[in-house]
């Protein structure tokens, strides 16, 4: 637990005689003073334990320096509003969570926080207020999103059928150094990791501070292959958030696999991380890159690895699949249809990593076997590792094959009491007793499978 004094603030020593009207205050460009930081005041909020959901894990982030850019960069956002709005918005006691600003003519303006939504005005949004907001940010990209350079900040555009913009969702970017610690033992292994998750669920901040861990901590050559700068953050210089990883900008979305291999053969990476891939074109040309011997690190929209499964344009990530006629012989052995379906090759990724929520990952150690397993219909094996401030814990998942005799049913889980749960892996920064305290705690259930009249 952090002590009081990793959050204490002290103000710089100021002589005497200097009158009030010269002490210290924050300076930023823009008009409005974000996060409440006013002209005759001093103090600025502090961090909490979280920020949006991420334990804070590291008493850098407690830094006066960190915090700082931090307001800057949410007051530019902020910047887009009326004056009105922004008066109100710097009086909600979530302003550190905002996660969005929705504006739609004709409509009231709302800020979505981690606890609801939030009407900043009583007045609906006119043309004059999605002007003024239009005319501070870049320009609109083919796939209507804009940004504000040098912050994470994405603005999107919803247009009418004449082409004019009559919506904006002005999303929050945020780069939280730490919130990749969960999966450093693979990052440092070398694995070529595949994250999946709902929008907003926080998969290009995961990915952002694994490109800064990889280029910073472990001295790697990461490229990042931006398809709308979420990642390094827009304008033609990077956001200190992906460290020294180098960034390769996309003009176009529709162009993402030409950079991809681009990217390999201009650059000489030994990392390549990429940002939502979405079409066929971009898995092949992943695919591509994995065979060259060069680590993978990307994202893509989905909520389990059988999303993964069942999207022919994606389904090569995980290696694609096919439908293969068994034998008589071979479709009794296994106890199923002759018509099955398996994995055609090997996958393009070594681990998958689903993201349930900010503070808890299921992270699949063996992409392959958690295919081969799904396809099988049986049960893939899954760490689970969760995050409750500096606490870690890990569960596991176990494969339940054809010999499994007995069988441990405990809630949700369903675990095999053989010997196969002594050779499930941890990795050393968690702790592999916390999945047998947890059997421990609970009645255990255990049930035998019949068959044919006799026990086996």
């Amino acid at each position: 637990m952090f002590s009081h004094s990793l959050f204490h603030y002290s103000p710089p020593s100021i002589c005497k005689t200097k009158s009030p009207d010269l002490c210290f205050k924050p300076h930023f460009k823009s008009q409005f003073f974000p996060l409440n930081f006013y002209r005759n005041r001093v103090f600025p909020h502090f961090f909490t334990k979280r920020i949006s959901g991420y334990p804070i894990k590291s008493p850098a982030f407690s830094s006066s320096s960190l915090e700082d850019e931090f307001d800057v960069e949410l007051g530019r956002l902020l910047s887009l509003l009326p004056e009105g709005m922004r008066r109100r918005i710097s009086e909600h006691e979530e302003l550190r969570e905002l996660i969005e600003v929705v504006m739609d003519i004709g409509r009231r303006p709302l800020a979505r926080f981690p606890s609801g939504d939030f009407e900043l005005s009583d007045c609906p949004i006119t043309v004059q207020d999605i002007e003024h907001a239009t005319s501070q940010v870049g320009d609109f990209a083919i796939d209507n999103r804009a940004g504000i350079s040098r912050t994470l900040h994405r603005i999107s555009a919803i247009r009418n059928r004449k082409g004019a913009i009559i919506g904006l969702t002005c999303r929050v970017g945020r780069a939280i150094s730490g919130s990749a610690d969960l999966l450093r033992d693979l990052v440092q292994d070398g694995a070529s990791l595949l994250l999946i998750g709902p929008p907003g669920v926080g998969k290009t901040t995961i990915i952002r501070d694994i490109a800064r861990m990889l280029a910073n901590d472990y001295k790697k050559r990461v490229m990042i292959v931006d398809t709308s700068n979420e990642i390094g953050g827009d304008g033609d210089i990077p956001h200190a958030g992906i460290g020294t990883a180098r960034r390769m900008q996309v003009p176009d979305s529709d162009m993402q696999h030409k950079v991809l291999i681009e990217a390999v053969e201009n650059h000489m990476p030994q990392v390549i991380v990429i940002d939502e891939i979405g079409t066929k074109l971009e898995a092949m040309a992943a695919c591509t890159i994995a065979q060259r011997g060069i680590q993978l690190v990307a994202t893509a929209h989905g909520v389990t690895i059988d999303n993964l499964i069942m999207n022919p344009s994606l389904e090569i990530l995980i290696g694609g699949i096919q439908s293969v006629t068994l034998g008589d012989e071979e479709a009794n052995r296994r106890g199923v249809q002759k018509s099955v379906l398996e994995r055609k090759g090997p996958s393009t990724f070594s681990c998958g990593v689903e993201i349930v929520s900010k503070t808890e990952l299921r992270v699949h150690r063996c992409l392959e076997a958690t295919v081969d397993a799904i396809l099988s219909g049986r049960f893939p094996r899954v760490e689970i590792r969760n995050s409750r401030g500096l606490e870690q814990t890990s569960h596991t998942f176990t494969e339940i094959g054809p010999d499994t005799e007995n069988s441990v049913v405990n809630g949700d889980l369903l675990e095999a009491s053989d010997e196969k749960i002594v050779d499930n892996h941890f990795p050393s920064e968690l702790s592999s007793n916390t999945a047998e305290d947890s059997l421990e705690d609970r009645d255990l259930l255990c049930m035998y499978v019949y068959g044919n009249g006799q026990l086996f």
